[in-house]
């Protein structure tokens, strides 16, 4: 079944959703997105999502084309005209057509669409058995606080991390791990909860700020500071989080297991507290 999607401002079939051959997005990567999660037919943590949007387009000086509000009103009428329950809503700006040249063009028209993806987000799997992750070597560009298009290394990682017969990776980078192919990275050590503090050597993930909000309450302490692979091993839990994902347990590292080899405690009730307070303030 066609899904109804929306671009410049038109909601259309999916196969009549056409954009330019010269878009700056597909000729220089020169665009930005946010995936934002949808639970019960309502967007979770929308406002946080538009910030770190305004963010990204400011960093790379493209003009918004449409303003929060109606950003929100778009996403909306997508849940109601695809019956969207659980899943997601893609959005991606680019800075639109123009002459294929380095510098940016003079007054662009950018390119906004988005379309919804259906995905059970508290039944996948992940959720009880946990993810198992390899350590490779970071190889993204260096301004990875900027939420671009230019994924490449990360879907690279990803299908390396699916061949050796896992789910995914951590980045590393100087020793020190930095991510996940597409979340934040997080060790509990006893009462403490350690994690690189925000840089351009991060995205600064949604969920990572509603996370750490959780930390008193579960009883943990932060520490924003960088870990290695080897700390990793020895924690008591690992996690990553991301908007889908909220906080899921990651089980096996390097071939060494987690634990005892299922999502850790403390993993499980800062993701059902994040999930609680998300359906709290859904919009």
């Amino acid at each position: 079944m066609s899904r109804t999607v929306f671009l410049n401002g038109v909601f259309l079939p999916e196969e009549d959703a056409k954009i330019s051959i010269f878009d700056r997005g597909n000729l220089m990567g020169d665009a930005v997105y946010e995936s934002t999660t949808v639970l019960d037919g309502k967007v979770i943590e929308f406002p946080a999502h538009m910030r770190r949007l305004e963010r990204s387009m400011a960093e790379l000086e493209i003009p918004a084309p449409m303003d929060p509000d109606a950003i929100l009103a778009m996403h909306r009428e997508l849940i109601v005209r695809n019956r969207l329950e659980e899943g997601l809503i893609y959005l991606q700006v680019s800075r639109g057509p123009a002459d294929r040249d380095f510098p940016y063009p003079g007054n662009p028209t950018p390119t906004i669409f988005a379309f919804p993806q259906a995905k059970p987000w508290r039944q996948m799997p992940f959720v009880e058995k946990g993810l198992r992750v390899i350590s490779v070597p970071d190889g993204r560009w260096a301004r990875r606080d900027i939420k671009t298009v230019q994924i490449l290394w990360a879907s690279m990682s990803k299908m390396r991390a699916l061949r050796a017969g896992v789910d995914d990776v951590l980045f590393v980078e100087d020793g020190y791990v930095t991510e996940s192919s597409a979340a934040n990275a997080f060790i509990i050590a006893g009462d403490r909860i350690i994690t690189r503090p925000l840089s351009d050597e991060i995205l600064h993930g949604v969920t990572r700020a509603v996370v750490l909000g959780f930390c008193k309450e579960t009883g943990l302490t932060l520490e924003e500071r960088p870990f290695t692979v080897e700390e990793a091993k020895s924690a008591d839990e690992v996690f990553i989080t991301a908007s889908p994902l909220f906080a899921t347990g990651v089980v096996e590292v390097d071939g060494v297991i987690i634990g005892d080899g299922t999502p850790g405690p403390k993993t499980r009730a800062l993701r059902e507290a994040h999930i609680r307070e998300s359906l709290r303030t859904a919009l």
